[in-house]
């Protein structure tokens, strides 16, 4: 992305960051997600900020399915299923609702996959965002359409198979670049992270929480049986995207400029990122040197 800083204090967040974390839950035992769901764990901590005082939005996606079948929810927060294409939409007008009704003090979330964000709830996105609707949004990436069986999404890194690029998605189409098409909008407030580095994670969520108009979060969250990895490595693998810089951790400040949040104490070459992920046993070498090319 263009004007990339590094923050002037290396590792701010997790040096500074004190834990304060409720013992309240949320999200329920017995959900339904995979062991190793990224967007699972992602879900319980981000609600551990939120608090009760909050409305989930989600439109189709893995969690969809890991919140449970009607009747029944693993929130014990108010949870609106929407169809595909409108979560952010629907999430305007259950803010408009709520000032209408002289409510205060209730978050609206949208959460959302990439699915959801890049591709099919795209123009919602865009609208809510440019009339500055005061909601959070969360994208949790886990790059592929998991839940309709792993199929290449718009958020699908190039070189990484899914069942629709068996052969690896074609290096031609890159990974869109959600952060920068939000950041055209001028978001009230906008990042990118990853419960992986939890003291960062829990800064950014407060500090959405804080703010006010649209606020968007870019989450990577592991799948297991998509990035073919071990369910036990999958916070493991999601460091390493980090170090290897192919997912930075960006905070965007208060003149518009995205700050590094996070400069890895040990960067590691973009091969061992990908070699640790059976989704890329098929790139090749020159594949994986154009990419860490990319990165540096």
């Amino acid at each position: 992305m263009n004007n990339l800083k590094k923050s002037p204090a290396e590792n701010s967040f997790s040096n500074d960051m004190a834990w304060q974390i409720t013992t309240a839950e949320h999200m329920e035992c017995g959900h339904m997600a995979c062991p190793g769901c990224g967007a699972s764990l992602s879900m319980r901590h981000t609600l551990k900020v939120l608090g009760p005082q909050t409305i989930v939005v989600m439109p189709a996606c893995c969690w969809a399915i890991i919140a449970g079948g009607q009747p029944t929810t693993a929130l014990s927060i108010p949870l609106l299923h929407t169809p595909f294409a409108v979560a952010a939409a629907a999430a305007s007008g259950v803010r408009q609702a709520l000032t209408a009704q002289g409510k205060e003090g209730i978050e609206v979330l949208t959460w959302a996959g990439d699915g959801g964000t890049f591709d099919i709830g795209l123009q919602g996105i865009s609208g809510a965002a440019e009339r500055h609707e005061d909601m959070i949004y969360i994208c949790y990436d886990n790059e592929a359409y998991m839940n309709t069986g792993i199929q290449q999404s718009s958020a699908t890194p190039h070189g990484a198979w899914t069942t629709t690029t068996p052969g690896g998605k074609s290096f031609q189409y890159s990974k869109k670049d959600i952060m920068a098409i939000i950041k055209a909008h001028n978001p009230s407030y906008l990042a990118s992270a990853t419960i992986a580095y939890p003291d960062d994670f829990y800064a950014k969520i407060k500090k959405a929480k804080e703010a006010s108009g649209f606020r968007f979060l870019h989450l990577l969250a592991a799948c297991p049986s998509g990035w073919k990895i071990d369910s036990q490595d999958a916070l493991k693998v999601t460091r390493m995207a980090v170090e290897s810089g192919v997912f930075p951790l960006l905070e965007m400040d208060d003149n518009g400029v995205m700050q590094q949040t996070v400069k890895p104490d040990h960067p590691i070459p973009v091969k061992d990122y990908l070699k640790a992920q059976g989704r890329f046993k098929k790139m090749s070498d020159a594949e994986i040197a154009t990419w860490q090319k990319e990165i540096s």
